[in-house]
């Protein structure tokens, strides 16, 4: 079904203004919540490295447990209403936060509950979210479409912060949680505006749950070019989620910085990733779509390392140059990837695609979370801290040595057959 709105700009395009509208707001709010969540239980419950470090594996967890099924309802069902649940239900999981600190009940278990809850259903609206753009828009507007999704989501990513480190410090850490908790509802309520209807979902004859599953998967890991791009990511996620985990213990504990300094790092480092949105379509263009998924790549994981070697006289440079550079090649990364996937892949496989997809690279971040956890309680964070910045350094030759690097165009979609 052809889009009611004009082509060419996609700010004229009301329907795709909503989506962003809606992403922008969420994302605003989850970047409050990624810094107050942590904090929570680093300031207010006392939490260990290792317990803060499970609270991330719980907020993924969801990804290994129930992405694949995720992807085969997202399939067989209208997207915008998975979308809408999805942030009613992830505001009503945060609201328990402040809520549960106004009567002195709050406990770790309790946020892990609320991690598990929300990465539930996070995987059901990123499945849903990535196969919806390409109900909107048309083909050749999919990388502008990305693009400024991306923008919006790094726009959010720079201001979040610096938010969430306010209103941690004049609030406490979780009565902070209350803004993403509203920016979910805000979300929702944006999605609802969206006028266009969706394709009717295809199913072939006698199709059963397991059936769609393995027909997900084996499209996913039988493609060379799909195999190389879960094996970067997924290796790439793994070894930075090790250092993720532990960021925020070893910038209050072994750097000593305030909530308020923590969020304006994290703000002023994600200034390489709005600048990463803004560029990924030229370089693109001008380098040609492999060499930029591989020099994106390089410059995901070696910039990590600056993190173990700041000086704890004079940490903030070290930590804003490493998470700018690994913010700028992620984004423009993703940008290319994700372009590329909506492009090639069926219609009827998109909630599939993403959700093994996802099952495989997302996967890895709880294992990540869960190792960097334990061997800091073994060797300490800044030895982990350098284990998960070495590993993440080497997992672009997943995409040197694949199939996409010699790539120069996204090319015509081919026609993939049904699972007999």
């Amino acid at each position: 079904m052809r889009s009611p709105w004009p082509r060419g700009d996609l700010w004229r395009h009301g329907d795709f203004v909503n989506l962003w509208a809606a992403q922008t707001v969420s994302q605003l709010g989850s970047q409050v919540s990624q810094l107050a969540l942590p904090l929570v239980a680093i300031l207010v419950l006392e939490a260990s490295a290792f317990e803060v470090a499970l609270l991330g594996t719980m907020e993924f967890l969801p990804f290994l447990l129930v992405a694949l099924p995720a992807g085969v309802w997202v399939d067989r069902l209208p997207r915008r209403p998975i979308l809408v649940v999805a942030d009613l239900g992830r505001a009503a999981a945060l609201l328990s936060v402040p809520l549960a600190a106004v009567g002195g009940d709050l406990t770790i278990w309790q946020l892990y509950a609320v991690g598990l809850a929300t990465g539930t259903l996070t995987v059901f609206f990123d499945a849903a979210y990535q196969s919806y753009l390409p109900a909107l828009v048309e083909r050749d507007q999919l990388v502008d479409g990305n693009s400024k999704l991306e923008a919006s989501r790094s726009a959010a990513a720079v201001g979040g912060p610096g938010l969430g480190g306010v209103l941690v410090g004049a609030v406490t850490a979780p009565y902070a949680i209350l803004a993403d908790a509203v920016s979910f509802l805000l979300s929702a309520l944006l999605l609802l505006r969206i006028r266009q209807p969706e394709p009717r979902p295809e199913r072939a004859p006698g199709s059963s749950l397991r059936r769609e599953l393995v027909e997900g998967l084996r499209y996913v890991l039988g493609d060379p070019r799909w195999r190389s791009i879960v094996g970067y990511v997924g290796s790439v996620n793994f070894f930075t989620t090790s250092v993720w985990a532990l960021l925020l213990v070893y910038a209050v504990r072994s750097l000593e910085l305030s909530a308020q300094l923590i969020g304006l790092v994290l703000a002023l480092s994600n200034l390489g990733a709005l600048a990463g949105a803004f560029a990924a379509g030229a370089i693109s263009r001008r380098l040609g779509v492999g060499r930029t998924l591989v020099l994106s790549g390089i410059l995901s994981g070696p910039p990590l390392l600056l993190i173990p070697l700041a000086p704890t006289s004079s940490p903030v440079p070290f930590l804003i140059a490493a998470l700018l550079l690994e913010g700028l090649g992620i984004v423009i990364y993703n940008i290319t990837a994700v372009s590329l996937i909506q492009a090639l892949t069926p219609e009827r496989l998109l909630g599939r695609m993403n959700a093994s997809r996802r099952f495989l690279v997302w996967g890895t971040i709880p294992l990540g979370s869960l190792a960097g956890g334990a061997l800091a309680a073994s060797i300490g964070l800044r030895p982990t801290l350098f284990a998960g910045a070495a590993g993440a350094s080497l997992s672009f030759l997943f995409l040197l040595f694949g199939p996409l690097r010699g790539l120069e165009r996204i090319p015509e979609p081919e026609a993939v057959p049904t699972l007999l």
